[in-house]
């Protein structure tokens, strides 16, 4: 998975509310949407004066660093913008991730659920991101997650083409590890096999060790990775 495209899966199944051009970035206006939706992008070369205008344009500044970016991560690391949440990105064959499930164990649904919006508020995922959520034009589900009978986890997910993402899983705390970060995936990957997708990407920070070793269990494997820099 490119660089390239890894970055169009995301953008396409997690869109920001806007974009506008200022010289060679991209700036977003992620309607308190979280940092993926609000960090600028640098499309092509750019000159000191180019950065003191980014600066002076966001009211908070921040920027994605994505592999390719050296000459740009350097540049900002001069100017005292710091780093922030490094980021990996897994990926898999659908194919690989498919799975039965016990029955009611996971089960995929659009426009969510209130018991779904639910568990991702407690998570911290509220309305402005569920709203990314509505933005996305291509297939998408909310898949709820079950465990003892009880709602305990959430995930979306959706496609552009062939490709695959997921998106803000989050599992009750009081429900953790007990296997149902891996059955939300399962139904995520069996969702989008009915999609006719072929592969299924995430990102997780690089700090979230369970997450990480989860993902790994699951035979995905690291295909991409970024961090954020903010002034």
């Amino acid at each position: 998975m490119t660089p390239d495209l890894l970055a169009e899966v995301m953008e396409a199944t997690w869109p920001p509310a806007g974009r506008s051009q200022l010289g060679p970035f991209t700036l977003r206006d992620g309607a308190g949407g979280g940092k993926r939706v609000s960090a600028a992008t640098c499309d092509g070369a750019f000159t000191e004066a180019d950065l003191a205008a980014l600066e002076s344009a966001i009211a908070d500044p921040l920027a994605l660093i994505r592999e390719g970016d050296a000459a740009l991560d350097a540049a900002l690391d001069a100017r005292s913008w710091r780093i922030v949440d490094p980021v990996v990105a897994y990926a898999a064959p659908v194919a690989d991730l498919t799975a039965e499930l016990p029955f009611l164990t996971a089960f995929p649904h659009w426009p969510p659920l209130e018991v779904a919006r639910s568990l991702w508020a407690e998570g911290g995922i509220g309305p402005a991101r569920i709203a990314v959520m509505d933005r996305v034009t291509g297939p998408k589900a909310a898949i709820l997650g079950r465990t003892g009978d009880r709602p305990a986890g959430v995930a979306f997910v959706a496609c552009n083409g062939a490709e695959a993402m997921v998106h803000a899983l989050e599992v009750r705390d009081s429900q953790r590890r007990q296997g149902l970060g891996r059955h939300l995936l399962h139904a995520a990957a069996n969702w989008a096999a009915t999609q006719g997708a072929t592969r299924l990407s995430l990102v997780v920070t690089r700090q979230n060790a369970a997450a990480r070793a989860l993902y790994a269990r699951l035979g995905m494997q690291e295909v991409g990775q970024y961090h954020y820099r903010q002034k």
